[in-house]
Parts: C-alpha cells; sequence; structure tokens
C-alpha cells in the first residue's frame, strides 16, 4: 500500500513547488517499497534544494535532512531567516 506523508513549506521554500497551497499543505504519497526515504530526498523528489532548507521538523521535533521519515509523518521545511 502506499504510504502518505504530510509536507508543509515555509515562506520562500513554496515558491520551489509550483500550486503549493500554504493553508493545506502537501499530501506525498510514496509507491510500495520506498519506505526508506529521508528527510532529505523526499525534499529532492519536491525540487526544494536543500542548500536552501535550513530547519527540518517531524512531527513537531526538530530533525536534520538525513532522518528517515514513515508513513503518516509530518515534515515542515524552513528555510534560513533573513534580518540583521
Amino acid at each position: 500500500f502506499a504510504m502518505s506523508i504530510h509536507v508543509r513549506l515555509s515562506t520562500t521554500l513554496r515558491e520551489c513547488v509550483p500550486g503549493y497551497v500554504p493553508e493545506e499543505g502537501l499530501d506525498i504519497d510514496l509507491a510500495p517499497g520506498e519506505e526508506a526515504v529521508t528527510a532529505g530526498e523526499l525534499a529532492s523528489r519536491l525540487g526544494i534544494p536543500a542548500a536552501e532548507i535550513k530547519i527540518v521538523m517531524i512531527n513537531g521535533r526538530q530533525g536534520d535532512l538525513r532522518n528517515a521519515v514513515t508513513e503518516g509523518d509530518r515534515i515542515a521545511y524552513f528555510p534560513a531567516v533573513g534580518g540583521g
């Protein structure tokens, strides 16, 4: 069966994914056999350059691009915050 992961993108990262709706986020379905996917691989599939991602939240906890994601996970990607 397919594995579903919910993805949310913050600010400038939204521009990387055409048609992204901030209020809804994205539900990504992975095919059977694709269970071993990292947060970084998922971002790459969405067309988000890893260099643009500063913070990865997995189920409300800070993680990183090397963390594996599994069925039902909620992933949020945040860019570096500008300012000074």
